[in-house]
């Protein structure tokens, strides 16, 4: 069976449907990334991954990683691929030029990075993470930071990680006990223990640099004593080269249900007096600083959960045309036929195909307003940055739900050998696992979101963005093919209407009914905005068909189809979703404590 192949071609389409790229491209920052130069890019960009970096991704997989007190050893396989990444340029896709980056867009890096995940999960935490920690250096780093780090980080030739977790804090970073007391050469000595920190130890970049939060001596109790310092791994020499070891190192590794060429490290900092580091930002304004990265995370594992499901979707595929059994109903053909002939398969697939495509437009139109809201400026701007503010906690959470639903279908389509690890899709749904747990579980992203978002301007900005999803209405009128696809959707916005309405009003009364029904209030809010975006595609599809696209009408023809099915029958959904977002919290209360715990 093949491994991950790139969908350059289902990228493209994304870019130039969800992506606003021709808008994009038109805009003076943007003008180099117009649609014919990023297709050339994807091109190189897939070969090299489908190449490259998905062929280690089984045998990464299978042989895992080594700790000692010397450090953590990397899969074998790792080492060339990482070493012709470094080579071919690849971490600089989005960032900075003047530091060595290509300064695309965040939508084409954002699409480009489906491939890095499908290719190898594991080994894309590394250049993903890195990437983070260079978007918040270019925004609160001071120059001399910048000059002495980025480039090195932006060629991948460094890394950088995000220290937030503590044992005892999870993920209520305000517990946060590690300590930055001020040394008279403006430095810091940082001591205290960080745990779950992807790539936080590895040999395969010659130095790693940390973001890590702690708290100076007289700071505030709570969040608003957090202040964010630089931590390398090794202290930088007169000429910027790696020199002495900092005081961090890592005391273990965890053993993990899935990625498991990915380390995740417990990370101590000061066991032999304190860890140098430096401030980044203001004191105290750590947490501010580090939701530049945590926000360009939560995209980010949005599009892992997409394209760990592309790949699971691939093998599904491959396997489901190749696999013979059974007779083919409704037919006059004797013999057993490829179970890609079955209704049921048939079902399962266009599930899986229909939820990656509506996930995929979710991030990519995420993506797309965040250039828009660098690029554009005013009281235009502040519409695209409350529309980034609203989409992420529902891509973040939405997105990886649903690539956990895809990852565990495609198991199904093997029956019983996808239960088995040699068939490959069993890895994939190790790996996806975890995406709707980290960078903040779905359940927090689904309280951010009622919490935080939808209070954004009394909730006119959401308001705003429904309106915006209310205009595909009418833009179906009249186009027989997409009637049903209409009908659900409009059936879809007043459910959406009802509960908005629902959680705004008894929010204010009493939180907790709110956060009672967050959860399925964000999958409803995903479902919707899916929807709604998918029936851009299945018009912009016709639209291409019309001009005669070199895409093919066929192909085209494929992305209505998939529209009209996730509009048609994975939408109405949402009407089962609203008597447990409007229940409120009173019935999950009845039983107290011990009950629940009680066989």
């Amino acid at each position: 069976m093949a491994d991950y192949r790139t969908p350059k071609k289902d990228l493209l389409f994304a870019l130039r449907t969800a992506g606003m790229i021709d808008e994009l491209s038109s805009r003076e920052r943007f003008a180099h990334a117009d649609y014919e130069t990023v297709a050339g890019v994807f091109e190189e960009h897939g070969r090299f991954f489908d190449e490259v970096w998905a062929p280690t991704n089984a045998p990464g997989d299978a042989e895992g990683l080594t700790w000692s007190e010397d450090g953590v050893t990397t899969p074998e396989v790792f080492k060339e691929a990482w070493a012709k990444y470094v080579e071919a340029g690849w971490q600089g896709m989005n960032l900075d030029p003047d530091y060595g980056g290509m300064g695309f867009p965040e939508v084409v890096y954002s699409l480009g990075a489906e491939a890095v995940i499908g290719s190898n999960a594991a080994l894309s935490m590394l250049p993903g993470l890195t990437t983070g920690a260079v978007e918040l250096l270019q925004h609160w780093g001071t120059e001399e930071q910048k000059e002495r780090y980025l480039p090195k980080m932006i060629s991948g030739e460094w890394s950088g990680t995000m220290n937030l977790t503590e044992p005892q804090a999870g993920s209520d970073v305000g517990l946060s006990t590690t300590r930055a007391v001020p040394q008279d050469d403006g430095s810091f000595l940082i001591t205290g223990t960080k745990i779950f920190i992807s790539f936080g130890e590895h040999d395969l970049t010659s130095n790693i640099i940390h973001l890590v939060l702690a708290r100076t001596p007289d700071a505030p109790a709570g969040t608003r004593g957090i202040s964010l310092f630089l931590v390398p791994k090794f202290l930088l020499d007169d000429d910027g080269n790696p020199g002495a070891r900092n005081d961090v190192k890592c005391v273990s590794i965890e053993h993990k249900m899935g990625i498991h060429a990915s380390p995740t490290c417990v990370l101590s900092y000061g066991d032999e007096g304190g860890a140098i580091g430096w401030l980044v930002g203001e004191e105290n304004q750590g947490l501010n600083a580090m939701f530049t990265m945590m926000n360009a995370a939560r995209l980010a594992v949005g599009v892992q959960g997409t394209g760990i499901a592309e790949a699971a979707y691939q093998k599904a595929v491959d396997y489901a045309a190749e696999r013979v059994q059974g007779r083919e109903i409704g037919s006059d053909e004797k013999g057993s036929v490829p179970i890609i002939r079955h209704p049921d398969v048939r079902r399962m697939l266009l599930s899986m195909r229909a939820r990656i495509e509506a996930t995929r437009n979710l991030t990519t139109h995420l993506a797309a307003s965040i250039d828009m809201a660098n690029s554009t400026e005013g009281e235009d701007s502040q519409g695209w940055d409350e529309r980034v503010e609203l989409l992420t906690p529902v891509a973040k959470a939405w997105c990886t739900d649903v690539g956990v639903e895809v990852t565990s279908t495609a198991l199904q389509v093997f029956g019983g050998m996808g239960y088995i690890e040699e068939s490959g899709v069993a890895q994939h749904f190790r790996d996806q696992r975890i995406t709707p747990i980290y960078e903040g579980t779905n359940g927090i992203q689904a309280m951010d979101l009622v919490g935080r978002k939808l209070p954004i301007r009394a909730g006119a900005a959401f308001a705003d963005l429904a309106k915006e999803m209310r205009r595909v209405l009418t833009e179906l009128e009249g186009i027989d093919e997409l009637a049903a696809t209409r009908d659900s959707l409009a059936a879809a916005f007043d459910e959406l209407d009802t509960a908005t309405a629902w959680v705004m009003e008894h929010g204010l009364a009493d939180p907790r009914d709110a956060l009672a029904g967050a959860t399925p209030y964000l999958e409803l809010v995903g479902l919707t905005a899916g929807g709604w975006l998918m029936a851009r595609q299945a018009l912009a599809a016709r639209r291409e068909i019309e001009q005669g696209a070199a895409d093919g009408k066929e192909y085209l023809e494929a992305k209505v189809t998939s529209a009209r099915f996730f509009c048609e029958q994975l939408v109405p959904k949402v009407h089962a979703l609203t008597p447990s977002i409007t229940a409120g919290h009173g019935i999950l209360y009845e039983v107290d404590a011990e009950a629940l715990a009680s066989s």
